[in-house]
């Protein structure tokens, strides 16, 4: 930017510094007045050259004259002499000193017109330096992103070009590449975390900035097309200028066509993961080794398959499926969110921590029963019954604790099968009235809050509920029936 300092080193227009507070002040133009309040003609950040032809006799008018002046944000006052004035007034010097406004004299042999075409002159040249340092800046970062396929090299770079710091983080503030930079101390991670929360559900148009005495630290959401899954945090120490708002711009694009080149190859990854899982689910062992081979062989790595297994399953918002999903991708586990349920194969050992995991984020999740790989089909029916016996409270089911130790344990696997399919057949496994069915044991009868559990009205579910008691030919207010229905659930496949 163009500054008074910059003006005043003009040495041909031979400008005398008579009150300097601010010589960092920006210049942005420049205007001529004789009017006694020119400020309505007055944008901010001009130099002001006047020769004071109307302030003849001025003594108390001129405090007023430059509040008005410091007010509307003038850069710089220049003042001619040799016309109205042989000197500055000492009333108008003193009070450029009390509204701490640029004061600067004009000697009678330079002409406003030639003080114009200097600011014109300086103001060309800074454009085009900023032109040419932004195009560096771009050329910079673009060949940085050519480099290498991670976003290491382009943050790296970009804190450089800022001489300030950088870092993408995740949408819970955690670093991804970074930070890095002179400047580390001062970027913040908590404060980019609150602002990662503030801003992660507007989408990729959103943006935040919070500046401070040491500078700004800015936060851009990254991507093209979907929701942001990570941001890019900046701080600039001073003041942000045009070249530091094109080097961040041009990074969040570069960063951002990384990120969706990762993102179509994960895509890809994910549909060979959850055909894989559906091939456990169908127990084709064989087939379903070679495709987590291709999706190895796609990712650079991919999951292995324990010898002993546990199936969880999750259910939830999609943004938190989406989350868990990335989650445990991320961890090499194989997970696939299959027709709206999130299924990921364990090992026997691992599954409770993933569970509470996943219930830490927001999702229901049901364990099944430890097996032999080559029964993982097993194990994910239990982990639907588990999963059908969750509610608010608790999140996390295990088959263990539901069936072993319960009831259907001690009804035996055959005969409570038996039993399910006799009392559930009317309802003709209809996944509405299962669903409505399944929600109101788990809400212990509130009709309230299954219709809040299924996102319905309450005239809904108690139209639905009647019509299940119809078919029943019983009356759900009976605690027996109650009971009934909740074994008969646990153990039918259509009952999770």
């Amino acid at each position: 930017m163009v500054t008074v300092a910059d003006l005043l080193a003009e040495g041909e227009l031979a400008l005398a510094p008579l009150q300097l507070p601010a010589p960092a002040a920006e210049v942005r133009w420049v205007a001529t007045s004789e009017l006694v309040d020119p400020t309505p003609y007055l944008e901010g950040g001009e130099v002001l050259l006047t020769t004071g032809l109307e302030t003849k006799g001025w003594r108390a008018e001129w405090p007023r004259y430059v509040d008005r002046l410091a007010g509307a944000g003038v850069a710089a006052l220049g003042f001619a002499v040799g016309l109205t004035h042989e000197r500055p007034p000492r009333l108008l010097v003193r009070a450029c000193e009390d509204a701490g406004l640029n004061l600067f004299e004009v000697p009678r042999p330079t002409t406003f017109v030639a003080i114009s075409r200097a600011i014109a002159g300086l103001l060309d040249a800074e454009r085009e330096n900023v032109a040419r340092r932004s195009m560096d800046a771009q050329r910079v970062l673009t060949q940085a992103a050519l480099e290498v396929e991670d976003e290491v090299s382009v943050v790296r770079r970009l804190a450089a070009l800022v001489e300030g710091a950088a870092v993408t983080v995740t949408r819970d503030g955690v670093p991804v590449a970074g930070p890095f930079g002179p400047r580390t101390a001062d970027l913040e991670l908590d404060e980019v975390r609150t602002e990662v929360e503030r801003i992660r559900r507007q989408g990729l148009r959103a943006a935040a900035s919070a500046s401070g005495a040491a500078g700004t630290i800015a936060v851009r959401p990254l991507g093209v097309r979907s929701r942001p899954e990570a941001w890019l945090a900046v701080f600039v120490p001073g003041r942000t200028g045009d070249v530091d708002r094109v080097a961040i711009t041009t990074a969040v694009s570069l960063l951002g066509l990384g990120l969706e080149r990762r993102r179509e190859r994960r895509a890809t990854d994910r549909e060979l993961r959850a055909r894989a899982v559906e091939l456990l689910l169908a127990d084709d062992m064989r087939t379903a080794r070679i495709v987590l081979g291709a999706a190895g062989a796609a990712a650079g790595t991919g999951p292995r398959l324990p010898r002993e297994v546990r199936m969880l399953r999750g259910r939830g918002p999609a943004e938190v499926l989406e989350d868990a999903l990335t989650m445990l991708e991320e961890e090499r586990h194989l997970v696939a969110v299959l027709e709206g349920e999130l299924v990921a194969v364990s090992s026997a050992r691992g599954a409770a921590d993933i569970a509470q995991r996943l219930a830490e984020r927001g999702l229901q999740v049901g364990v099944g029963r430890a097996v032999p790989v080559e029964q993982t089909a097993t194990s994910h029916e239990t982990a639907g019954h588990a999963l059908a016996a969750t509610g608010r409270a608790p999140a996390v089911r295990t088959w263990d604790d539901l069936a072993d130790t319960g009831v259907v344990g001690l009804l035996g696997a055959d005969r409570a099968a038996a039993f399910a399919r006799s009392f559930l057949a009317p309802l003709a496994d209809d996944p509405v009235l299962l669903e409505t069915l399944a929600a109101f044991l788990r809400q212990h009868g509130s009709r309230g809050e299954t219709a809040a559990e299924l996102g319905v009205h309450r005239n809904t579910v108690r139209n639905r509920l009647e019509h299940i008691e119809s078919l029943l030919g019983a009356s759900l207010d009976d605690p027996r029936v109650r009971v009934d229905a909740w074994v008969a659930l646990q153990v039918s496949p259509t009952g999770g």
